[in-house]
């Protein structure tokens, strides 16, 4: 078994967030300022010029996002990021990745939930990075399934949290982009890990 290669999973993420950046955006302006994809591009443009100097992936993401990226979502995703790339770089063989992934995105959604407060349930990324780190003992794929099933789940809730609780009912009917920002780092995290099992994208459909 390989080592999970953080720098092919930015690589991989940061193509399907330019790919993805006109459907981020309208789903944001369905709930929110309209400025996520943007604010998400940028950040993994960002990132992927840093990795190519003195930062692996994940520590890449999580420096820029924690200091540079605006919006709501940045600073959490930079605790997420930074918490991976903590469990990871204290591992010292491949049989250890998977476990030190999931390790770091429990960390980071503990963080996450510390900082914004929010909730399964509540329409936030947290509804698709919960069910990832419940999954994720059961491999990448099933992460990357579990994380884009709660992020589809999304379009039936009322938010409680951020810009999108504002427009109540209104919100509804589309996923929450934060939500499907998430699955999307789960989905390149699973098409790197493990190349041969179904991981569909995320935005495929929205």
């Amino acid at each position: 078994m390989s080592r999970l290669d953080q720098d092919a999973v930015l690589d991989r993420f940061a193509r399907a967030v330019e790919d993805g950046h006109a459907a981020l955006t309208d789903l944001d302006q369905h709930s929110g300022d309209g400025d996520f994809g943007d604010n998400l591009r940028a950040g993994v443009r960002q990132a992927v010029r840093l990795a190519e100097g003195r930062r692996r992936g994940f520590a890449a993401l999580g420096e820029v996002f924690l200091d540079e990226v605006g919006g709501t979502s940045g600073p959490l995703l930079g605790l997420l990021f930074t918490e991976i790339a903590r469990a990871l770089g204290t591992v010292q063989s491949a049989d250890g990745d998977l476990a030190a992934l999931t390790s770091g995105a429990r960390d980071g959604l503990t963080a996450i939930q510390r900082v914004g407060e929010a909730r399964e349930g509540d329409r936030t990324l947290v509804d698709a990075l919960a069910p990832a780190v419940s999954a994720l003992g059961h491999g990448y794929a099933a992460a990357a399934t579990a994380a884009r099933e709660g992020a589809e789940r999304t379009a039936d809730l009322t938010a409680r949290h951020g810009r999108a609780s504002y427009l109540g009912e209104r919100a509804r009917g589309r996923p929450d982009p934060g939500a499907v920002g998430v699955a999307l780092l789960f989905w390149a995290v699973a098409t790197v890990a493990e190349p041969d099992a179904a991981a569909p994208n995320p935005l495929d459909g929205v």
